[in-house]
């Protein structure tokens, strides 16, 4: 931002983990990333699941779906990310119609309120920042 450059945010739900909709009895399918890429054999890492562990991230992710329990989690990771003034658009992946439909009405919920974004904010403390933090 102070450099007047928008940021792009990709992966922006964490290869699926903020869908709210994995467990750690999840399998996923020959050939999809979020199998085979977990420690980054095949490309980046940080590619799958943003580089947390998995086993973290459903920790993280089945809290925040508890914490929002009235709402989509994925629409609601899409709306934080959203709300931070420097970020100028994000790209979710979508494997079906209605995910898309989903990630375009995230724009459309309240705005996350202070306390919100504290638990978030806390979510990340706890769980995901001693994995990711130090890589950026």
């Amino acid at each position: 931002k102070a450099q007047n450059v928008g940021i792009i945010v990709r992966v922006p739900l964490a290869s699926g983990l903020l869908t709210g909709l994995f467990d750690s009895n999840t399998v996923f399918t020959e050939g999809d990333h979020r199998l085979e890429n977990r420690d980054g054999a095949h490309f980046d890492k940080g590619e799958t699941f943003s580089g947390v562990n998995y086993d973290n991230g459903v920790t993280a992710a089945s809290e925040l779906k508890a914490y929002f329990k009235d709402r989509n989690l994925a629409q609601v990771a899409i709306k934080w990310t959203l709300q931070h003034d420097a970020v100028s658009c994000v790209i979710p992946g979508a494997s079906k119609k209605e995910q898309v439909i989903s990630n375009i009405n995230a724009d459309a919920l309240s705005t996350l309120s202070s306390d919100e974004m504290d638990f978030v904010k806390a979510n990340y403390e706890k769980y995901i920042k001693q994995n990711v933090h130090q890589l950026w």
